[in-house]
């Protein structure tokens, strides 16, 4: 990933949350025919230390867990939220002319060589984890003990566990580092002005890096 410096972000602990909150990964492998690409759910687990390790399953049916080119890492890429930024928002465009639109956005790619595995008892505890991590925010959660346990046996053979330990961790953190205080001011402002969820969580982005 294109990186430069004013927005890596290295903290391991940072890029640990992102992957919490933003659990759905794009997974892309490389197998015999070339690049597959699926939207899946990981869970992270921290051990081993630092690094940690992803986990989650695929069906049965899905070709990415048996087509694998042996020793070529995965790619998990997390997004956080992402926005459009208009250069008639920045100061500069007044003073200067000399500005561009862009994209801020938040993004965390994690590598590593993918495991399968279809023990029962191994995919249920991954399932659990999985499920009560999206199921604590309820009131009423969700359990897996609630569904019939023949039913859970049936689901639990038609899929495969996927374990991926980190190898490598990059962050990026594009949000808007790189221009004037009263461009980043402006782009505040202007996502503010727009409303809805994502240009409201970008503008807290920029307005955290900017304190």
């Amino acid at each position: 990933m294109y990186n430069p410096v004013h927005f890596r972000e290295d903290r391991i602990e940072v890029l640990h949350q992102l992957i919490r909150e933003q659990s759905l990964a794009t997974l892309v492998t490389l197998g015999k025919d070339g690049l597959i690409a699926n939207h899946i759910p990981l869970i992270l687990d921290p051990e081993p230390a630092p690094l940690g390790t992803l986990r989650g399953h695929v069906s049965r049916m899905n070709a990415q867990w048996s087509d694998l080119l042996p020793g070529v890492q995965a790619l998990a890429i997390f997004q956080g939220p992402s926005a459009y930024i208009s250069p008639s928002w920045y100061v500069t465009k007044a003073e200067t002319g000399k500005v561009v639109p862009t994209f801020n956005y938040i993004a965390v790619h994690a590598y590593g060589c993918m495991q399968v595995f279809d023990d029962l008892k191994r995919l249920e505890e991954n399932v659990r984890v999985l499920t009560e991590h999206h199921e604590s925010v309820f009131a009423a959660p969700w359990s897996v003990d609630q569904a019939p346990a023949d039913f859970m046996q049936s689901q639990l053979k038609g899929i495969v566990g996927i374990e991926i330990p980190i190898a490598r961790i990059e962050g990026k953190w594009k949000v808007s580092q790189n221009r004037v205080p009263a461009d980043r001011q402006g782009a505040i402002a202007g996502l503010r002005s727009q409303g809805g969820a994502v240009s409201q969580a970008m503008a807290d982005w920029i307005a955290r890096k900017d304190s």
